[in-house]
């Protein structure tokens, strides 16, 4: 009887292989994806290495060039403290893309855990979970993260894990669902039978077929939560000055719309086209992952 739930779990290994490969080869079949993928490597290169390259500091002030327009000496101009824009925007994607990663890996990890549990066990277990993601969803997200950074304290890593804390219920409703379904077909039936104890088959037969909406789902939410992220931010409860941040930029900015829009056009250009980015991505991903879709 123990080799038999061994040999379950080298098949279901070997499915998830197979699986993984077939995605590969609708990935390149996709142009929303190859699209999206090389915008965003590119602007994941530029604000990487981009700044290395800068010759300014990005929180050194100097007054004596403060909001200079955008020219061969400063790409994107000067903001009212004389500090580069183009150097600070590259140093203020690095904090607002670590924003919408820090924050949905919280969110990812925390709801397909919750999700798993209460689709796979049910009775008291899913409605002790399902009725705590409800009285998260009672609040909008910007009102929830507001809150909890209200209480955390106004902070960087506060911002990320209330922005996480607001996107739990998003997962959670998603990974139930799917485990519901899953956890009907024939092969955990099987699995039971061989004597598999529930956490393997939550890990190696459940996980595997319900990973395909928390990609999606994922990819998605980055895009959100960096726009949260930003607002957060903007509204002084983020990134504190003088740190490069987008939203903070923004901020920092509006006052001299009329005489300078360079100093919140470049930032705000730089939130517009890296979520326009991501969603491409996502909904190039939602496409290959669909399996309504014959792209084989």
């Amino acid at each position: 009887m123990t080799s038999q739930p061994i040999a379950l779990e080298t098949a279901a290994r070997r499915g998830w292989r197979y699986s993984l490969r077939r995605f590969s080869r609708r990935l390149l079949r996709s142009r929303n994806v190859l699209i999206g993928t090389t915008l965003l490597a590119t602007i994941l290169l530029l604000v990487t290495f981009g700044p290395m390259l800068s010759p300014y500091n990005p929180e050194l002030m100097t007054p004596a060039e403060r909001l200079k327009p955008p020219s061969a000496q400063y790409f994107f101009g000067t903001d009212d403290f004389g500090r580069d824009i183009f150097t600070r925007v590259l140093y203020g994607g690095r904090v607002s893309l670590l924003v919408g990663l820090v924050s949905v890996a919280i969110s990812c990890t925390i709801g397909t855990l919750l999700g798993l549990l209460a689709g796979y066990f049910g009775g008291w277990v899913d409605a002790l979970i399902m009725r705590g993601m409800d009285v998260i969803l009672a609040f909008p997200g910007i009102l929830l993260a507001l809150a909890i950074v209200a209480v955390l304290g106004r902070s960087l890593p506060n911002v990320m894990i209330a922005v996480g804390i607001s996107s739990i219920p998003l997962f959670t409703r998603i990974v139930r669902g799917s485990t519901l379904t899953v956890k009907q077909l024939d092969y955990i039936t099987a699995a039971r039978a061989l004597g598999c104890s529930d956490g393997r088959i939550i890990w190696w037969h459940v996980l595997p077929n319900v990973v395909t909406p928390i990609i999606v789902i994922a990819t998605n939410s980055i895009a959100g939560t960096i726009i949260t992220g930003a607002a957060l931010s903007f509204l002084g409860l983020g990134a504190q000055p003088p740190t490069p941040e987008w939203g903070l930029m923004l901020a920092e900015g509006r006052v001299y719309l009329r005489n300078a829009a360079w100093v919140t056009t470049y930032p705000g250009l730089a939130i517009v086209i890296t979520v326009m980015t991501i969603n491409l991505l996502g909904d190039g991903l939602r496409d290959v992952l669909d399996p309504r879709l014959k792209l084989d």
